[in-house]
């Protein structure tokens, strides 16, 4: 995308979250701080809602709003822990701790701060289900230590891998999958602030692509803006249509790549047959994959194979029959 993420540039407040249980919750949050446990599926909005929270009661919420996604702790090494610009400070002499210990640590001293602004902060620990149940127990001491400064706000997919000390001791927010009519309504705030010229076809269409993700609908709302100056049924349609084959055709190389010719050719004909695309259609979008996909040498040997097919497309009626001859050469020509 050429421009600054619409999802960044037009974050919501919480009047403008779409779930109205969500307002009511938050609401109560920022009239009567306590720590919250926000559940919900991929992008229902759990952390923009939080955000939205942070913002609206910290005076400076650069500084008293800190937002720790847990995988960037439990995900990676202990080198990648220690380099990390965000914990660098805390750690710095702090070699000998174990990768448990390091992620206790920069909790504690997280919490332990004074507030820049006003009598609290907040600690966001996003995608909380990632953290093993030892290191849960550590949180909820964390808790219980530094509870009068600061509000810890566990966020989550699976609420039920949060153990039950720490979910009695936060307020619980559901969060819910919008409605597509909610979902529509988050685009048409968007699009009108800037400026696209859009039909209700369009953001119908967008909305239903998205199919409940917040973030997916904004996104693919400014892809379409971008590639096509407006958003309408038409165009939405093209461009969407065009990513979700560019990501089917990703599926079908790596099956081939990997030998699994049954996969790939599956892959195939869901593309041809019940996607409705040509053949010279998906060989484009193999390209535009294989650009990203290969260098030098493997990507040259895989352009003159596309040559060599894209005549048989042309010349010739059967369009699996080539493109399956294209899935089976791939690992010959693209080995190292």
């Amino acid at each position: 995308m050429d421009g600054p993420l619409w999802t960044e540039t037009h974050a919501p407040a919480i009047e403008d979250l779409p779930q109205s249980t969500v307002r009511e919750r938050l609401e109560r949050a920022r009239e009567e701080p306590m720590n919250l446990f926000v559940h919900g599926p991929k992008g229902s909005g759990k952390t923009a809602a939080v955000r939205a929270l942070a913002e609206s009661v910290h005076d400076d919420p650069e500084n008293d709003f800190i937002e720790l996604n847990v995988a960037d702790f439990f995900d990676r090494s202990k080198t990648e822990i220690k380099n990390d610009p965000r914990f660098r400070s805390f750690l710095q002499g702090k070699s000998d701790l174990t990768k448990r210990e390091m992620i206790n640590y920069v909790l504690k001293e997280s919490a332990s701060y004074t507030p820049m602004s006003g009598s609290y902060k907040t600690i966001l620990l996003d995608n909380a289900e990632s953290m093993r149940e030892d290191f849960q127990q550590a949180l909820r001491r964390v808790m219980e230590q530094y509870y009068e400064a600061t509000q810890f706000v566990v966020a989550t997919r699976q609420p039920t891998s949060i153990i039950a000390p720490i979910r009695s001791r936060c307020f619980p927010v559901p969060v819910r999958a919008p409605t597509h009519e909610e979902l529509v309504s988050v685009l048409e705030r968007i699009v009108e602030a800037e400026g696209v010229a859009h039909d209700a076809e369009g953001l119908e269409y967008v909305a239903g692509y998205a199919d409940g993700d917040i973030r997916t609908a904004i996104l693919s709302a400014q892809t379409t803006a971008e590639a096509e100056g407006e958003i309408t049924m038409n165009t939405a349609y093209e461009v969407l249509g065009d990513i979700e084959a560019d990501d089917d055709v990703e599926a079908m190389l790596d099956a081939a790549e990997d030998g699994r010719f049954n996969d790939a050719r599956s892959t195939l004909d869901d593309l041809l047959v019940d996607e409705g695309y040509s053949g010279a259609e998906l060989m484009e979008a193999i390209l535009r994959a294989s650009r990203s996909r290969y260098t030098g040498p493997q990507l040259a040997r895989v352009h003159r194979l596309a040559g060599e097919i894209d005549f048989d497309l042309v010349e010739g009626t059967n369009e699996r029959l080539h493109l399956s001859h294209f899935l089976a050469a791939i690992p010959a020509e693209t080995r190292a």
